[in-house]
């Protein structure tokens, strides 16, 4: 009997350290995602003229209310832009500047415009290290007069290359924007 109650035991032991693993592995660093609360782009004539600013803010997160979208004036007819976009975090004070962010870790990052009506083109003027699109800086041709829409989503972690498309790109939105455009 106390031979079995013996071998039982080392039964029971064999069992729980076979169960234990030796976890050594570096556990997964953990990147929290920064609370963007306003998104500014800045469309600068080329040429010289007034600058256009588009900006979606929105001070409560993903709270009741919604982003207060603004945009100071219209575009002009056939025109290239010199565009360029900045992310806060306005909860802070001062204003965490999460553009920065974004710079450093710009492999892991994308700006992404889609645009409809008269907007011709975006294009972008800036890249990460494997020389693939970041948008934090890009340009902007506008067509004929008429309406537009540019949307503007910044994206964590999409594929790159990509073909400039949400769809394509992947990935996580960090923060986004449609912008009602008049082209005059």
């Amino acid at each position: 009997m106390k031979t079995i109650k013996i071998l039982s035991l080392l039964a029971f032991i064999g069992i729980t350290f076979m169960a234990c693993s030796n976890d050594d592995d570096v556990p997964e660093e953990i990147n929290e995602e920064e609370t963007i609360t306003t998104m500014t782009i800045t469309l600068a004539p080329d040429g010289g003229g007034t600058s256009i600013t588009l900006q979606s803010q929105d001070l409560d997160g993903d709270g009741p209310n919604a982003p207060d979208v603004t945009v100071s004036g219209s575009l002009a007819a056939n025109t290239t832009y010199s565009g360029s976009v900045v992310f806060l975090n306005e909860t802070e004070s001062p204003a965490e500047d999460i553009t920065e962010e974004v710079e450093e870790e710009d492999e892991e990052h994308q700006v992404i415009y889609e645009t409809s009506g008269n907007i011709a083109s975006v294009s972008y003027d800036d890249e990460d290290g494997d020389g693939n699109p970041v948008g934090l800086e890009f340009t902007v041709i506008t067509a004929d007069a008429g309406d537009a829409t540019m949307s503007a989503t910044l994206r964590h972690e999409p594929k790159k290359p990509n073909d400039g498309t949400l769809a394509d790109a992947g990935g996580e939105t960090d923060f986004t924007e449609i912008f009602s455009l008049t082209v005059e």
